[in-house]
Parts: structure tokens; sequence; C-alpha cells
């Protein structure tokens, strides 16, 4: 049930940031519901191997790393959801870092949390 309401946010969340952000756009409840999919995928089981292998670079760059690592997972995603999508890594830099400030608003505010 958690699982559900978790994918629900974060589908919420990316249909906000698309609607506020000219960069990031989806055309369907479809998209962003597979775009939430498979973000939360990405998130759980390949970019902590991610992070793990760029930990020097993160390291060096005090963690700003991680903000290109979330655009490009972003960018990644828009690359394979049809529907969703996004213009370029800047849009998704600053598209992730918005979506990840709406979900959290949103966890706190509904009580889903992880």
């Amino acid at each position: 049930m958690k699982f559900l309401a978790r994918l629900l946010v974060s589908a919420v969340s990316i249909y906000i940031i698309a609607y506020l952000m000219a960069g990031i756009t989806v055309t369907t409840v479809e998209a962003t519901l597979m775009a939430a999919v498979i973000l939360g995928l990405v998130n759980t089981f390949i970019k902590p191997l991610i992070i793990f292998l760029t930990l020097p670079i993160n390291i060096m760059t005090l963690g700003l790393f991680t903000f290109l690592l979330n655009g490009i997972v972003l960018y990644g995603t828009a690359s394979i959801v049809n529907g969703f999508y996004v213009v370029g890594l800047v849009d998704a830099i600053i598209g992730s870092i918005l979506i990840s400030i709406v979900n959290m608003l949103l966890s706190g505010v509904l009580g889903v949390k992880k």
C-alpha cells in the first residue's frame, strides 16, 4: 500500500513540475505514471550503484555531482517513456531538483513515509 502511495505522490510531483516548467512536458496520465515507475525503479536499483562508482567525483565536488546524476536519470527516463519529454540536460537537472522538493512536500503533507 505504501508503494502505491509513494508512486502516486511521485506521479503527481512529476505532473506538477511538468505543468510549471516549459522544458518538461507530459502528454498523458499514463506517461506520468510510467515515468514515476521508471524513476522509482532506477532510483532504487541502479542509482545507488552509479553513486558508488562515481564516489571520488562526488567527494571532489562536495556532493554537487549528484545533481548532475539526478538530471541524467530524469533525462534518460524521458528518452524511454513515450509522452514524457525533457528538452535538455539543464532542464532535467532543474526539474529533478524541483520534483524532489515537491515530492518531499507532498509526502510530508500526506504522511507518506519510506
